[in-house]
Formats: C-alpha cells, structure tokens, sequence
C-alpha cells in the first residue's frame, strides 16, 4: 500500500512600455511570456501559458515538485489499497477563491468531466483508465481504474473546479475560480493577465501579493523588457544569444538545465504525399539537427535519436531516427519514383513536382529559422518547400490541430513520463494525434505500457514502440529542449525552478 530579426522587437518593446504594473513594485512579480493564454479553465488548457497561470489560479489533488516527486496538495493523503483503486482524503476545510467549500462532489465533478468524451477535454487520454470515481463522504474520494495505470498520480495535479458554479453557468475559461495560491483580478487578451493572493489557499497566502504575466511574443523582445528593468522573470523559450548575454550578467540570477520537452517535426500522415513511411524517411533525411541544435539553437538543446527524452528511465540510445543525408534522401525519393525527369533540379512524378509545405509560428524566432533552414535544404535535393509561418493561434488552433498541416515544426512540454509523449498524440484514436498516425502494434505497445506497474516492463515496451516510430515516423524529434529561467536578484523571495516551467517557485512556495 503506498501512502501518498529586430524592428519588430522594438516596437513590441514600446508597446509595453507603459505597463499597469511596474516590474520595481515590491508587492509585485512581472513574468514575461510568450503566447496568450487560451482559456482559464484548467480541464481545457493547450497551451503552456494557460496551463502555467492555472497552476496559479487551481489547485490539484498532488502537487509535482521540481524533482518530479508527487506531494500533497489538496489531498492531505492517499492510498492505494490494490492496483486500481486510489483513495484521496481532502484537507478539511477547503474553500475555493470566492470563499465556497471545496468538497469531494467537485473532485469527482472535475475529473467525470475530463473523462467524458462530450466534453472534449485535450488531455482526456491521461485519464481515460479512470473508470469511475466518487464521493465516500465530503473528505474522501475514490478513483477505481479500469487496469493498473502506472503514470496516474503524476497527472493528479490538474486543478479542482468549482461543480456548482460551472452548473449555474459560470465561464471559467474568462473568469476562472480555483482553489490555489493566486486569483484573478484581470485578464487583457494579447496583452496581460493580472493575479492576487489567495488569502483562502490551504498553505496561505503566498509571498508575492500580486503577480502580473506580460505577453511579449518576441523573444528578443521579451529578453530586452527584462534587461530594461521591466520585467522581474522570463523563461524559455528565448533566443541563443540572449540566454549567453543574460547568463554572463551579474545583475541577474539564473536556472539553466536540461528541460522536459522535445521540439518536434509533426508529419501529416493522412496527407497523400506523406502516407507512405519512406517518403516520411526521406524527409527526415534532410533535416539537419545538428546544425539546427548547435547553430540556430547554439547548444542549447540536445540533438535528438528517438522519441524518449536522453533523461528519462525508459532511454535506449540503441534507438535512433534517420540522419542528415541530402545523397541518400534523393535516392529515396529516386527509389520512390520521385526524379528530376525535366533537368529543372526539381523532382517529379507523373507530372507533378515535389512539392511540400513547411509551417511553424511566428512567436520563436528559432523555429522560424530552422524552417527557413529547411526550406533551403529541401531545394537543394529538389524539393519545392514552402515555408507557412503564422502566429501562435493561427499555427496551432486553426492549422496543426485541424489536420491542415503536412509538415509543421512545434514542441510538447512538461513530459514528466513517456506516456506524456506518446499516448495521446500516437495512439490510433488519441485525442492529440494531429497527424492522424495509426499503427496497432503502437497501439497495444503504449497501452501495456501505461498498465504495468512494473517499470523495467514499461521501459521495454516504450522502447519496442520508440523504434517502430523511428522507423515509420509521424514524429520526428529534432531536440531534447534545455531550460532556462532568468530572474532579478532582488526578487523579496527565494526562487525554486522547475523544468515544467511552471510559477508557484516564484512566488514564495518552495518544495
């Protein structure tokens, strides 16, 4: 039983230079970051801003600490009296930010939701071995799984939602009500969301009175509001250059290891030019990591071989993706019909010529340039490569998540276990499978995985599906991310980083 690049960086510079709230106020931290948040409803997060600001506004069951250990946070305790039972007992006494109770009936409120295919929830595939769960009593809840689950407590963190005032109509997504250390006070979209102390939060309030999240989608930008004194925090992602300026400043504090996340190439495989694995191969072939990792990224990350983060438990190095090699992707494209029939150095087949769209998002000047790189490489082997950069919304909601895509470059984060990774976005029916990849074998690998407690046989089975994905590649992992936070000294509380990137070690709770 177990108990518990630049004149857009100077207006977006000017546009924030008249802040609601000054980066020197004492009461105050300022975090700049990237994107905007999409909603504040934490069962419906997609992006890092949101999920971040509702670690906040939320509390969860446990709480992960920077070293990955699951801790207490809502639930006092745990147990787990067999395989696939959990038994949470709630601190007492638990409210929510308007000063309501926060009982068991909200627990099971906000996971039954989760779970429910209507309710669309992005990572209902973490959950989905919940079978049921229900209230004991006010204090106590119990989750029964369908098997055995072995990653379960690491995704218990998502936050708690108030079951009567969503039912009564409340919107969450703009006007969210949580049970954790921060509140909000106001949220201007594209612009910045403002928090204040949670005087009801379970530890207390935190240290930091009132925290301010500035959107800055410039990363050089981002990084100059921090030197100018306008910002207190900023974090990955950020440009090479900046992380080396801001490294070697005294003025400045700073958490510089390796991350949780993978920048990734997301192949379409429902798209007729890129249905066949050796197409995908061939593709893959002319991505060069290393120049992208040690060049554009400049050592920041870490090439990638396979789909298993270098840091995790389940890592083979005798895993590994196809390699740089213009030469050899030419003779598979040749292999594969593709030649250049009219001596115009553009490959053909039947007419048409080969050719493909590259996308990524304007906000990370790095991917930008990576898919610039790549477009020029393609045409060198004689591929016509168009290069799609849109904003963050644009890519991501409207275009990856749609199936629009053929090849995008984008990133996961906070993958605290493998299935993180694998299972909702590689699974025939996952909820995050953009690229529309099915593979039965892949399928039944990663569902074993998920199911054994028995870790020695989940890194076998991760592995035994990391190479049939290296092999037939809906993915391609171009780096293991590194992670950087940058922070003024003079900040009036002890900083705790995390890889997840996520807030609360910033404003007075450390683990």
């Amino acid at each position: 039983m177990n108990k518990f690049l630049i004149t857009a960086s100077a207006i977006a510079l000017m546009a924030f230079a008249a802040p609601l709230a000054s980066a020197q106020d004492t009461d105050t931290l300022v975090i700049g970051t990237d994107v905007d948040a999409g909603t504040l409803d934490p069962r419906l997060t997609r992006d890092t801003t949101a999920s971040r600001t509702a670690d906040l506004i939320y509390a969860g069951l446990v709480h992960i600490t920077p070293t990955l250990e699951v801790v207490p946070d809502l639930a006092e305790s745990w147990e787990n009296p067999d395989p696939t039972t959990f038994i949470f007992k709630l601190r007492p006494d638990l409210t929510f930010s308007d000063g309501s109770p926060l009982t068991a009936d909200d627990v099971v409120y906000t996971y039954s939701t989760i779970i429910d295919p209507d309710f669309n929830a992005p990572q209902r595939a973490l959950y989905t071995p919940i079978a049921s769960v229900e209230a004991v009593d006010p204090q106590t809840v119990k989750f029964t799984l369908s098997a055995p689950y072995a990653p379960l407590l690491t995704y218990m963190d998502i936050g708690i939602v108030p079951k009567a005032l969503v039912e009564g109509g409340h919107d969450l997504a703009l006007n969210p009500v949580g049970a954790g250390p921060m509140k909000l006070v106001s949220w201007n979209r594209g612009s910045e969301i403002v928090l204040e102390a949670n005087d009801g939060y379970w530890r207390g309030a935190p240290e930091i009175e009132n925290v301010t999240i500035r959107i800055i989608g410039d990363n050089s930008a981002r990084a100059q509001a921090f030197e100018a004194g306008d910002l207190d925090v900023i974090q990955s992602p950020l440009s090479p250059q900046d992380i080396e300026r801001l490294a070697n400043d005294d003025r400045f504090g700073n958490a510089i290891m390796a991350g949780l996340g993978v920048n990734y190439i997301n192949f379409n495989t429902r798209d007729p030019l890129l249905t066949d694995p050796k197409m995908r191969q061939a593709f893959s072939m002319l991505i060069d990591q290393e120049t992208i990792v040690n060049d554009i990224y400049q050592g920041v990350d870490q090439v990638a071989h396979s789909i298993i983060l270098p840091s995790s438990w389940a890592y083979s190095d005798a895993i590994s993706q196809p390699t740089f090699d213009l030469e050899g992707a030419v003779a598979l494209f040749n292999e594969l019909g593709w030649t250049d029939s009219n001596g115009d150095g553009v490959l053909d087949k039947g007419g048409q010529d080969l050719a493909v769209t590259l996308a990524t998002h304007s906000e990370d000047p790095n991917r930008v340039q990576t898919i610039e790189y790549m477009q020029a490489i393609f045409e060198m082997a004689g591929v016509k490569a168009t290069a799609q950069i849109t904003d963050w919304p644009s890519f991501s909601t409207n275009y990856v998540q749609q199936g629009q895509h053929q090849i995008a470059l984008l990133g996961w984060l906070n993958i605290v276990d493998p299935d993180r990774l694998m299972f909702a976005q590689l699974t025939t029916d996952g909820s995050t499978n953009w690229g529309g990849y099915s593979n039965t074998e892949v399928d039944a690998l990663l569902q074993e995985a998920r199911s054994t407690l028995d870790q020695p046989a989940r890194a076998e089975a991760y592995q035994k599906a990391a190479t049939i994905l290296a092999e037939e590649l809906p993915y391609f992992i171009v780096s293991a991310q590194g992670y950087q936070l940058f922070y003024a000294k003079d900040l009036p509380v002890e900083v705790q980083a995390t890889p997840r990137g996520n807030f609360r070690g910033l404003i007075g709770f450390t683990d």
